[in-house]
């Protein structure tokens, strides 16, 4: 028995060494597989990585170019319509009263067809495909009736808004959403400086009609680009979409819609302020001077307040721009110099800088991810609607102001 034990010995040191070899030949392969299964997930994050910085680059583009060829036309459309095509004020009231209730519904509709279908990009591409087509409408009307259907496709437009903002939303994360939002907005008040640089430069010598052909061009372009170059995301799992319930969304993105339709309630656009600067004895000439410094001042602080924001928290940065706004309203109640009047322009264009991006922020961490695109267009429907009887209260008031102040 004891030799038969020992001589079982040696080959039992070798199945074990040999089990062993396996174990560790196993482990090795096991290893190596979850070596290649984090490098592949590495290798996707980082090729996701640059493809949402590319995309946000195109859009930042896009929004640059479109809002370019808007502004190529916003300085000379009311004398467009008076001038050219002999329309009254009553008029022009109608279409731009018109334009801004197509602005807000359009948001909202797209908003809600994009989460329903699982489709953004058509919206994008087609919302400037329809401004770029109504500025050659424009071009060739002969009366100012004939504007009004190239006016709806004009301002129906905005059908990209709501799903573009639930794009950049979707690639972007908690430490850069509100600095892609900022980037967004600082090339959408650019490409405004350019183009009505544009339009100072070049009236003279095109004219209305083709400088609103030529207004078209950069849009075509933008249209192009989210056409070509932008991917659309593939639904992660097909659901059905029920509509979407006040029972579904966070509290305090509730709190926060009602709190800011408190906000446009009392607010009042720049156009109040350009009266205003006016009646305060600025030259008429002059006035589109004090736009410009707007739309600079709020195109060179948006992307560094969206980075605030990532940085320190979406709630100091808005309190920031409200504080701007405080000081907006406090500066017109008084009679102020002119120096003063540069200054209100200055801070309106920062706070706008710093609302912007951040209203938008908000509004897509807030909303349910499926119903991203809905949150965004409706946020802008109702504040939108708000800003209406809003801008009629602000003139109003400037009216009595001006008596009190200039009388």
């Amino acid at each position: 028995m004891t030799k038969r034990s020992h001589s079982l010995s040696p080959f039992s040191d070798v199945g074990l060494q040999l089990i062993s070899s396996v174990s560790v030949n196993f482990s090795r392969l096991q290893s190596s597989k979850r070596e290649l299964y984090f490098q592949s997930i590495a290798q996707m994050m980082a090729e996701q990585k640059t493809e949402a910085k590319k995309s946000i680059r195109i859009f930042a583009a896009a929004s640059f170019l479109n809002d370019m060829g808007s502004d190529i036309i916003y300085p000379i459309w009311p004398l467009f319509l008076t001038t050219v095509l002999k329309a009254n004020m009553a008029a022009l009231g109608f279409l731009d009263g018109l334009g801004d209730a197509l602005v807000s519904l359009s948001q909202a509709a797209s908003g809600y067809v994009s989460d329903r279908i699982k489709k953004r990009k058509v919206f994008i591409w087609m919302g400037y495909l329809f401004g770029a087509l109504s500025r050659i409408g424009y071009a060739l009307s002969s009366s100012w009736s004939h504007l009004i259907p190239f006016r709806i496709l004009d301002r129906s437009g905005k059908i990209r808004s709501a799903p573009r903002d639930a794009v950049v939303a979707d690639i972007s994360d908690e430490k850069n959403r509100g600095r892609n939002f900022g980037l967004l907005r600082a090339m959408d008040h650019l490409g405004a400086v350019f183009g009505i640089l544009i339009c100072i430069f070049l009236f003279r010598a095109l004219g209305y009609r083709t400088l609103f052909t030529l207004a078209a061009l950069p849009s075509f372009i933008s249209a192009a680009l989210i056409f070509s170059f932008i991917k659309e995301r593939k639904s992660e799992r097909l659901t059905i979409h029920k509509g979407i319930s006040f029972k579904e969304l966070d509290i305090n993105f509730t709190r926060f819609l009602i709190l800011s339709s408190i906000y446009a309630l009392g607010a009042f656009s720049y156009s109040f302020l350009l009266i205003y600067a006016k009646e305060s004895g600025f030259a008429v000439a002059f006035v589109p001077v004090l736009y410009l410094i707007f739309t600079g001042v709020a195109s060179l602080v948006s992307y560094p307040f969206g980075k605030l924001a990532d940085r320190i928290g979406r709630k100091p940065v808005l309190l920031l721009s409200y504080f701007f706004w405080i000081m907006v309203c406090s500066s017109v109640i008084f009679k102020p110099n002119r120096l003063m009047i540069f200054l209100i322009f200055v801070l309106y264009g920062a706070h706008k800088g710093a609302l912007e991006p951040v209203q938008k922020t908000y509004v897509s961490e807030l909303a349910p991810c499926e119903f991203r695109a809905s949150c965004l267009g409706g946020f802008q429907m109702v504040i939108g609607l708000c800003a209406l009887p809003a801008s009629r209260a602000s003139c109003f008031s400037l009216s009595k102001i001006t008596k009190i102040i200039y009388p």
